[in-house]
């Protein structure tokens, strides 16, 4: 299968999984298909985003040897949403190596301050809440930006925004 070829014929979960399940846990066509979200036109990239989170749920080990430029594409100008969404829904459930801990919580804090739609900014902070037991001084700048949008959070912000909040409570 040409996975950049599958990507353009539709846009499906049906699709999405035929073409996850063609990768499953083979290292090199995962890397093939992280070079396609890296380093393609958008709609490329939003579509391979959809399919790396699909094999990562069943294989999360694949994404370690790509986390550093997975990370470090957060920081792009213009990504798609999907891209981020999928980035940051991955990187929630895993083990961030030290040296890439700045340039991701730099990431989800911007994305917490920005116009983010909800499932990025909850994402972010579960990432950035991850991070707390080895870098417990963010947990101040996190709970100013939870409790500044909490008035006027959805649903979905809020529940997860008190969770973490709660979590931070219980470090002091």
């Amino acid at each position: 299968m040409n996975i950049r070829e599958a990507l353009l014929q539709e846009h499906s979960k049906k699709q999405t999984q035929v073409i996850a399940n063609h990768i499953g846990s083979d290292k090199i066509r995962f890397k093939d298909l992280m070079d396609l979200f890296l380093k393609d036109t958008r709609i490329i990239t939003q579509r391979a985003g959809w399919v790396i989170s699909e094999c990562c749920d069943k294989y999360p080990y694949l994404i370690q040897p790509h986390l550093e430029p997975f990370i470090l594409n957060l920081q792009k100008e213009g990504i798609h949403d999907a891209v981020k969404r999928n980035t940051v829904r991955i990187l929630d459930n895993q083990i961030i190596p030290e040296n890439l801990c700045g340039p991701l919580a730099d990431s989800c804090f911007r994305f917490l301050e920005g116009n983010e739609p909800i499932a990025i900014k909850a994402f972010s902070m579960t990432i950035i809440a991850n991070m707390l037991n080895r870098y417990p001084e963010l947990a101040n700048e996190l709970k100013v930006i939870l409790e500044d949008q909490l008035p006027y959070a959805s649903p979905g912000f809020r529940g997860r925004a008190m969770k973490v909040l709660k979590q931070i409570s219980s470090l002091s």
